[in-house]
């Protein structure tokens, strides 16, 4: 099955639409990779997933079509390298805070001479087809996508400086915990005046610099609200989510 092209949509200014998965049952992960989704992003910050599970689910999504972000835990930057030779077409690393930060992502995320990742993309250009392995490498360079989550008040005083260096394909946005952040007593409110506010900003920015704007929503209002914004890459929901309000609907509706 062809894989989706998500560098090229993304390029064409289309909204790439990716569920969001935390739990490492295939079964799961099939069910969201079948559905109408453009992509799939796994959890490796608060989800379930192992790293061998992510790496079963990396191939499970290019089997189907689907090309698979990872979202890392905090400043794991050997899993961005990990993740890419499994297979995965973006890296997400969270709580990018400075400049200093996310070109140590970069390094690990990109090969010279934008940056320093190591070559041993076995399994990614098995997966990816590449009969030759050499040519994977200029290809991953320019394919591969690295994003630097922006979710803090020092990420957001550095917003400008980060989206410049090359290299970072762009940033993507953590609602709750840039509310949690900017609320100043700790409150998480991603649809507060000052979270909505910073939340155009750096759509704007991104836009400025010829870079990616991506977003995590939690409801498909918010969607619509982050697509209408200018958000070209937007994670939707939960596999968690999903299934326990259908667990709790399907109760309700058989106890009525």
């Amino acid at each position: 099955m062809a894989l989706f092209d998500l560098r090229g949509a993304l390029a064409e200014g289309r909204c790439v639409l990716s569920s969001w998965l935390g739990l490492n049952d295939p079964v799961v992960q099939e069910a969201f990779l079948r559905a109408g989704f453009h992509a799939v992003t796994f959890d490796m910050q608060h989800g379930l997933l192992d790293t061998g599970s992510l790496r079963d689910g990396i191939a499970l999504a290019v089997h189907l079509g689907k090309p698979a972000l990872v979202r890392l835990p905090v400043a794991d930057r050997a899993l961005a390298s990990r993740a890419l030779d499994f297979g995965a077409s973006a890296v997400i690393m969270p709580m990018i805070e400075t400049v200093d930060d996310a070109r140590a992502f970069v390094a690990v995320a990109k090969y010279p001479p934008l940056g320093q990742r190591s070559y041993g993309p076995t399994r990614a250009a098995e997966l990816h087809g590449y009969d030759d392995r050499a040519n994977y490498v200029g290809d991953a360079r320019s394919q591969t996508l690295a994003f630097a989550m922006i979710e803090t008040g020092r990420a957001l005083a550095s917003l400008e400086e980060i989206l410049a260096i090359d290299g970072l394909d762009g940033v993507f946005v953590g609602p709750s915990d840039l509310s949690i952040a900017l609320s100043g007593d700790g409150t998480l409110d991603p649809r507060g005046a000052a979270n909505e506010a910073a939340i155009g900003r750096i759509v704007a920015a991104a836009e400025a610099h010829g870079k990616i704007a991506g977003i995590y929503a939690g409801t498909p209002e918010d969607v619509k609200r982050y697509r209408a914004l200018g958000y070209r890459l937007v994670c939707v929901g939960s596999d968690f989510g999903v299934i326990a309000v259908g667990a709790q609907s399907l109760a309700d509706a058989s106890r009525a």
